[in-house]
Order: structure tokens, then sequence, then C-alpha cells
């Protein structure tokens, strides 16, 4: 959860960089990087697919981070770069994505057959098994705990999108969390 101490000190190691000092970008790296690679091993397929799209963001960040008009506004412009990076990935690699996808539903193991995960397991097993757009809005809603209105301007979609979203993100969850058969 984002709080007001956090959003402060990242505005104002922004305004410090932005005035050319280079060891405050470390600290920023150092204050979002933990949540960040969160958010983006939600949406990539692997762990080294999620560093990788996390230093993809950093630089991106460091390039365009001069140009930030409101520094508070930080964590909307770091989501959005990060989250950007990820579906620019995605689009470049569609066939893949495509074949990756089939070859979960042929390969998964059922999660009636997983009894070493806990909790946390489970539910992150079952988010990598539903779209990006509903496992997105259940990250940022429930993990990172924005609003829906912050949802809405982050992802740049009406407010009834992310409700939607939302809803049958957690119908899918629950299915696969029970047992039920899923489809895509």
């Amino acid at each position: 959860m984002l709080s007001e101490k956090d959003i402060l000190e990242s505005a104002i190691l922004v305004v410090r960089f932005q005035r050319g000092d280079q060891p405050s970008f470390e600290a920023i790296v150092h204050l979002w990087e933990q949540r960040l690679f969160y958010y983006i091993r939600r949406l990539a397929r692997s762990e080294a697919d999620a560093w990788e799209l996390l230093q993809e963001t950093w630089l991106k960040l460091f390039r365009s981070l001069g140009s930030l008009r409101d520094p508070r506004t930080l964590p909307a412009f770091l989501y959005t770069t990060a989250r950007n990076t990820a579906l620019s990935r995605l689009r470049r690699n569609e066939l893949e994505q495509e074949t990756y996808i089939e070859g979960v539903h042929d390969d998964a193991t059922s999660i009636d057959d997983i009894t070493a995960f806990d909790n946390a397991e489970l539910v992150h097993h079952a988010l990598d098994q539903i779209p990006l757009a509903q496992r997105e809005a259940l990250t940022l809603y429930f993990l990172e705990d924005l609003s829906l209105e912050e949802m809405s301007n982050l992802l740049d979609v009406p407010l009834g999108t992310v409700k939607s979203r939302l809803y049958y993100a957690k119908i899918a969850i629950r299915k696969i969390l029970s047992g039920e058969h899923y489809e895509r």
C-alpha cells in the first residue's frame, strides 16, 4: 500500500534527480523496485522475463523522468511505464505467447494435484491462468492497493471496465482454486 510518506519521498527524489542529482535515481529504484517487480511479475510469463521488463522499465524511466511535470505522480508514471513495457513485449511475441498458452492448457498439472503449494502459491498459480487484463486488475486492486479510479487512470479504461475485469477475475480465480474447469 502506498503511504503518503512514500509518495512524498518519491516526489522529493524526482525533484532532486531533475536538478541533476544522479544518486537520487538509485534511491528511487531502491524505494520502488520490490513493488514494481511484484507487479511486473504478474504480467510476465516468467521471473526472468519480469527481471528483463523491470530493467527496461528503469531505463525508460531514467530517460523520461526529467519530463515528469508533477513529481507526486511518480507511482502512476512507474506503473504505466511498466505496463506499457510489458504489453509492448507481449505484442512483439504474440505468436510465441499463443503457443505458450496452448502448452499451459495441455501440460499443466491440475491444482488438485499440487499439495505442496501454500495458499499464496495457489493464488499465484491461479493468477497465471487467467487473462492478462483480469490478472492485472486483481494485482493492482488487491496486491498494489490501488483504488478503482486510480486503476481506471492507470489502465486508461473506463471505470466500468475496471469493475468488470475485477468481477470476472474473481469468478475465474474462485473456479480455479475450487478445482472447477476454467475456460479462458
